[in-house]
């Protein structure tokens, strides 16, 4: 009797064990096209931005008064050479403007300073490297994220000119900058042709050189290397892209 209680048992195990293996745990994971192969993908971003104060305060900076501006503008062009893959280039090219008057810090009653008609002009240009992959969200034709990889070289040049009249100075500098990084972002068209973008700051290393002269006199130089892999959400960008 002990026997066949124990091939009963044996039976039983041996049926759960088999229908365990015909019950396979499955994600059901849906990978679809999003952008097909021998697709182009032709946009830009552009952004503007004009400020001003008048008599502002900032923890010891007293009697702020500023006016500027900075506008920049990105094309790019991208051919999806297989599913979801896409590789290209992208141009950006950048413009600020800053001046101050009257701006006084006081760190304390014995040490005050003043800053007086200061004038800040840079401007910056670059080209940029681009791999871009699609990652659509299920079955969604409209909705998908994307990851593109970096590889950026920049240049640039810029003033700054203080005081007035023979009390007047000035620095020029040049600066080069060498970017390696990941931009997440996000893609939602609007009709099948066109589609908007909103992308995250660029993650990853960065590699840069200054070269400043200053009256014609004064050369210094400065090198910098930094690496970023915190996601910032207050440099969010966006773009609109044909999908031709």
């Amino acid at each position: 009797m002990a026997k066949k209680i124990l091939f009963f048992f044996t039976l039983l195990l041996g049926m759960h064990s088999l229908h365990a293996q015909e019950q396979e745990f499955k994600r059901k994971i849906e990978l679809t096209t999003f952008v097909p192969k021998g697709q182009w993908i032709v946009g830009s971003s552009v952004s503007f931005s004009e400020y001003n104060g008048k008599n502002y305060q900032f923890l010891i900076i007293d009697n702020i008064t500023t006016d500027g501006y900075t506008f920049k503008v990105t094309p790019s062009a991208l051919y999806a050479f297989r599913d979801n893959m896409a590789a290209g280039v992208k141009m950006s090219y950048k413009r600020s403007l800053t001046k101050l008057k009257d701006v006084t810090i006081n760190v304390d009653e014995d040490n005050e300073f003043e800053i007086d008609d200061l004038y800040q002009l840079s401007h910056s240009y670059g080209g940029i490297m681009v791999m871009r992959n699609y990652i659509s969200l299920g079955s969604s034709r409209r909705f998908a994220l994307y990851a593109d990889v970096q590889i950026e070289y920049a240049g640039g040049q810029s003033k700054v000119i203080t005081g007035k009249s023979e009390s007047i100075t000035g620095t020029y500098a040049t600066n080069k900058d060498f970017n390696i990084g990941l931009a997440p972002g996000m893609v939602a068209f609007i009709n099948n042709y066109t589609a908007v973008e909103v992308s995250i700051g660029v993650l990853g290393f960065n590699f840069s050189k200054v070269r400043q002269v200053t009256d014609q006199v004064y050369v210094g130089e400065r090198s910098l290397n930094t690496a970023n892999f915190r996601i910032n959400l207050f440099s969010i960008g966006l773009g609109i892209s044909f999908y031709l």
